[in-house]
């Protein structure tokens, strides 16, 4: 009994083992050093350390210091009881003075052996050893009480040999246990591979959804930074024309001020000239002498009741049309700024926008994923057809009859390029057949081609310049078909806004490219609403 609570007295209260290297707390605790080291390491990031068997918190992680007196106990402790440390949860049924640690169990005997004792055990056949066990009545057949050695296929049973001859599994296909185990083993890592195949394609699944959620959130800041960036311009452009308006009619109420103050100076003086001429006529009416009367010079002036000047300008006549013009004008620029804002809202679309190899001009390379084109001077010798266009241009396999759509094209600045859309009935050789060059195609052209590198827009050959001057070398082109819009945007920071036609498409509209130096990149498109073939 002292001997147990000696034990329990040299235990590690975190292993609950004999202590190992033990150390001492400032508090008077013991513990294993490792033990110790590994609960404060879990403490070193919070940094609040403290005793796992009184809690008295440090300040700082406790210096370990090793307790010699507890070392010596535990040295003499364990002389005295060398082999209770080996003993494993097994001992030998034979050792009853003290207990042995196993090393067999028989079956047969259904009892577990020391070394000592297994020397003398039968060495007969059917003394079945195996590893050390508790449960050696789960080794035997539970109606013949005999050992199990075979496994029935059938029923999916282990055995004895009674049930094979004479019990109820007679007749039936069986197998020894060894063999039995072999082929389950083998069945179970079969099964094991797939569903560890299964777990590295769920793995892989789940890495996907991780990547797809970290670039999903990288493209709403993205776009969070788009919107305020916009929004920011949008305030920049209402608080400039406010600016203007105010501006503008405070110059007109100076204006009018001006005009009406010289006309009231005017009107005082010629009031002031009447009141003269008034008091003058009164002497003359209330004289007696009618020589005097009649010899008065400019009394003809004097009488006549015509105004010599008519009525004063008074300077107000053009407000109106002043004013209309400024409606208009504010009218125009808040039209524009809602064009800017719409032009973000577009949702991606299920696939991308290609180009038709079947339209493309000899003179064009198409890439192997349909995205981009080049003007080269090798001629393709592509079959001549009614779709082919002679020179520079190239369709899209898509076109669009309803809805709203964008599409993003990366230029090269010091190339000739035109983008738009148009109708696939427009020609396919002849000048007549660039885009703009008919009244079927609406583009956007720049690049070296148009002066100091500046944009301009064309339609039924109208040519418009654009006073932008290109700073970036990507494009964006939205079409609102219902609307009759179809807009062109810089895509610089922030979003630009170029130019929108406005038209009644009477035909399904694709997207054509024209290059005549250098080479164009579909980027991206997006749909709402789409219907496109």
């Amino acid at each position: 009994m002292a001997s147990a609570g000696l034990r329990r007295e040299l235990e590690c209260s975190i292993c609950l083992t004999l202590y190992t290297d033990p150390v001492i707390l400032r508090c008077g605790h013991n513990f294993c050093r490792v033990c110790i080291e590994r609960v404060l390491n879990t403490k070193d990031e919070s940094g609040d350390y403290s005793c796992p068997e009184c809690r008295e918190e440090f300040q700082e992680r406790p210096v370990l210091i090793r307790n010699i007196t507890l070392c010596n106990i535990l040295e003499d402790f364990l002389s005295t009881q060398p082999h209770q440390e080996e003993i494993t949860g097994i001992c030998c049924s034979y050792c009853v003075d003290s207990p042995v640690p196993a090393v067999k169990s028989c079956l047969l005997c259904e009892a577990s052996l020391c070394d000592k004792h297994l020397r003398v055990h039968s060495k007969g056949p059917e003394h079945v050893l195996t590893d050390p066990t508790t449960s050696l009545e789960t080794r035997k057949c539970s109606v013949h009480k005999k050992i199990l050695e075979y496994y029935c296929t059938e029923d999916a049973a282990c055995i004895c040999v009674s049930c094979c001859l004479i019990g109820e599994h007679r007749g039936h296909k069986v197998e020894s246990l060894d063999e039995a185990s072999k082929k389950r083993k083998t069945k179970l890592g079969n099964f094991l591979q797939k569903l560890t195949s299964k777990r590295e394609e769920t793995m892989e699944k789940v890495w996907r959804l991780e990547e797809n959620w970290r670039k999903g959130q990288e493209k709403m800041t993205e776009e969070k930074k788009q919107v305020s960036a916009l929004f920011m311009e949008i305030r920049r452009r209402v608080d400039n024309l406010e600016k203007r308006v105010l501006s503008e009619i405070s110059r007109r109420q100076e204006k009018v001020s001006l005009s009406l103050s010289d006309v009231i100076q005017k009107l005082e003086i010629k009031k002031d000239e009447l009141s003269r001429k008034m008091r003058h006529i009164e002497e003359l009416c209330n004289m007696t002498d009618p020589l005097t009367v009649l010899q008065e010079p400019d009394t003809g002036d004097l009488c006549d009741p015509e105004e010599e000047g008519g009525d004063e300008d008074t300077g107000g006549h053009d407000g109106g049309d002043r004013g209309a013009e400024l409606i208009s004008h504010i009218s125009h620029t808040l039209s524009a700024m809602i064009r800017d804002i719409n032009v973000i809202f577009h949702v991606e679309g299920p696939a991308d926008i290609l180009l038709d190899v079947n339209t493309a001009a000899n003179n064009l390379l198409i890439s192997d994923d349909l995205k981009t084109v080049s003007r080269i001077l090798i001629n393709q010798n592509r079959p001549k057809t009614a779709n082919r266009f002679q020179e520079d241009q190239v369709l899209s396999s898509s076109r669009f009859s309803s809805g709203q759509h964008y599409w993003d094209v990366e230029v090269s600045r010091s190339g000739a390029w035109k983008v738009g859309m148009c109708y696939p009935s427009i020609d396919r050789r002849g000048r007549q057949s660039h885009i703009g060059n008919n009244n079927k195609s609406w583009c956007l052209c720049g690049g070296r081609q148009v002066y100091n590198n500046q944009y301009s827009v064309i339609h039924d050959s109208e040519v418009i310049p654009l006073p932008h001057q290109i700073s970036s070398d990507r494009v964006r082109i939205c079409l609102d078909y219902e609307a009759g819009q179809l807009s062109f945007y810089e895509l610089c920071d922030p979003i630009r806004h170029l130019h929108t036609f406005t038209a009644t498409f009477s035909e399904p509209l694709h997207a054509v490219l024209c290059v005549h130096k250098g080479c164009i990149k579909l980027s991206g498109w997006g749909s709402r609403n789409e219907t496109s073939s």
